[in-house]
């Protein structure tokens, strides 16, 4: 059985010691509203489920992983605003986050990502437990 996803925050861990604060979109409003009307973003936003996204609307470029239910990384793009992303039959996840982001993280095809969902430490809130795809 799956894990049940919620709306939230916490922290995306990617083998190698990158810790990034993560929120969650898993709702239907949470992902249709998804990166739409901001500036930028700190850190990514995962929408679950989901197997492809676009840009339209969107005011900058975003890297996108699409993640299989394992949360292992498939693919990683990066999309201009305005753009149509392909469908991901296997992907059940998407990442997003600002371009060049996921490549700072060392984040590529392979790579199995862990997710703490909770506040993220250091700001405020009990310490989250640690969660991982079944």
């Amino acid at each position: 059985m799956g894990r049940s996803w919620r709306d939230g925050t916490g922290t995306l861990t990617v083998p190698g010691g990158a810790a990034v604060p993560v929120e969650i979109a898993a709702s239907y409003r949470a992902r249709r509203r998804g990166l739409l009307g901001r500036d930028g973003i700190a850190g990514a936003m995962l929408l679950t489920p989901a197997n492809s996204v676009h840009t339209f609307g969107m005011a900058f470029p975003i890297d996108v992983a699409h993640l299989d239910r394992e949360l292992r990384v498939l693919s990683v793009v990066t999309m201009r605003p305005g753009r149509l992303g392909g469908l991901r039959l296997r992907a059940r996840h998407v990442l997003e986050a600002e371009a060049g982001a996921m490549a700072g993280w060392g984040l590529r095809a392979g790579t199995r990502l862990t997710v703490t969902a909770g506040p993220v430490p250091g700001q405020g809130g009990p310490e989250p437990s640690s969660v991982k795809a079944p």
